[in-house]
């Protein structure tokens, strides 16, 4: 049986604060659950005050975020799902002030769970990767744009494989992260030259972190290499 739908009588407080003890849940398929009882449109702004630090609410807030904009899309709000993307897009313009973080993520996510919203969406994302593009140069944000564009790649490869070009810079950073989630992004499109670029990876045992399947993995640059060869 369907989770019965909240009202929206309920101050942005109040909602901020149950969207964040849903977010802490043991499981996260009963956060999710608990989201969906409120109307999509009046969670997004609470998800997206999660869009800070690098812990697992943060890491939650994208994916319910994924889930929620997919969903209005699907039930025939895809005008409004867009608006939720466009704000994204807007939050990464340096024009808007700010920094954009979860952004990149959050519109990887998003595309990756909505077929629509990929095929609108996925030049948009990989333009941040291009340095002919709306390249992204803060380094942490760029952490971001690689899980991103990674997320989207495992899950319908077929539309950014010609983004390949533009993410095996990042397998020669000074940062463990970006070689790392550079490796990952590139497993389901690298071709033989791409894994030649990959494969002296398969020796940097550099540490980092990686949002995988609903867990914080840690794990090595090497580790992720290995699976992209």
């Amino acid at each position: 049986m369907a989770a019965k739908k909240i009202g929206s009588r309920i101050g942005s407080r109040t909602l901020k604060k149950e969207i964040s003890e849903l977010l802490r849940e043991k499981r996260f398929d009963n956060a999710v659950e608990g989201i969906r009882r409120y109307p999509h449109r009046q969670v997004i702004g609470p998800l997206f005050s999660f869009f800070f630090g690098n812990d697992i609410v943060f890491w939650r807030a994208i994916s319910a975020m994924g889930i929620v904009v997919s969903e209005m899309a699907d039930s025939g709000a895809v005008e409004s799902a867009r608006v939720v993307i466009r704000r994204m897009m807007w939050q990464l313009n340096d024009e808007s002030g700010g920094i954009g973080w979860g952004c990149p993520e959050a519109m990887g996510d998003i595309t990756a769970r909505n077929r629509r919203l990929a095929e609108e969406y996925h030049r948009i994302l990989i333009s941040y990767v291009m340095t002919d593009g709306n390249f992204l140069e803060h380094p942490i944000l760029q952490r971001g744009l690689l899980w991103g564009i990674g997320r989207l790649a495992h899950a319908r490869s077929g539309l950014v494989e010609y983004a390949a070009p533009y993410i095996t810079p990042f397998l020669a950073s000074a940062d463990s992260f970006h070689r790392g989630l550079a490796a990952w992004a590139l497993t389901p499109i690298a071709d033989a030259p791409t894994k030649a670029l990959i494969k002296p990876l398969a020796d940097d045992n550099a540490s980092l972190t990686i949002y995988l399947d609903g867990n914080i993995v840690d794990c090595t640059v090497a580790d992720l290499a290995d699976k992209a060869l």
